[in-house]
């Protein structure tokens, strides 16, 4: 698997169930995967399987400690939330500044900036904080700015008909 930066984006379903899939090819492979997701709140999801499996070298990250999505959250709760993630995204920026995986996904992180959790500025600072390109990184969301697109190798639009 080529070291790029691939962005899945669309309203389609299945861009975690995606990420996932590669998760687990670049684990079987012997990288090291880690994920991050975001705006799923406490929902395992796709991912529940991936933590059970053996021999495999994936950890998974959630930032969000209410078991509500966000935009059920009440204004408080979103506030609270909000920094929670804003934590979640300086840790990707800590796991791309040191290299300390081979592969990571960071699932809905292009939803952030639609709800002003962070900046898409903020999204393109993390992918240059890439030391050298050595880490394959992975992003989801139903919107990619066109901001972002520059850096990915590969935009994939999943859609619904």
């Amino acid at each position: 698997m080529k070291e790029e930066i691939e962005i899945y984006c669309g309203n389609g379903k299945g861009k975690s169930t995606l990420a996932m899939g590669l998760s687990i090819k670049a684990a079987l492979q012997e990288k090291s995967v880690i994920i991050i997701q975001f705006l799923k709140g406490k929902e395992l999801g796709e991912y529940e399987a991936i933590e059970n499996l053996n021999g495999v070298d994936i950890k998974i990250f959630r930032f969000e400690k209410l078991d509500a999505f966000f935009e059920d959250l009440t204004p408080e709760e979103q506030e609270e939330e909000s920094r929670n993630i804003r934590n979640g995204v300086n840790f990707a920026r800590k796991v791309i500044a040191t290299d300390e995986c081979d592969f990571l996904v960071l699932d809905e992180i292009l939803g952030l900036p639609d709800i002003g959790i962070i900046t898409e500025e903020t999204i393109e600072d993390l992918l240059k904080a890439r030391r050298d390109e050595g880490m394959h990184i992975v992003m989801t969301g139903r919107v990619c700015p066109d901001s972002l697109r520059k850096y990915a190798d590969r935009v994939t639009t999943l859609t619904t008909e």
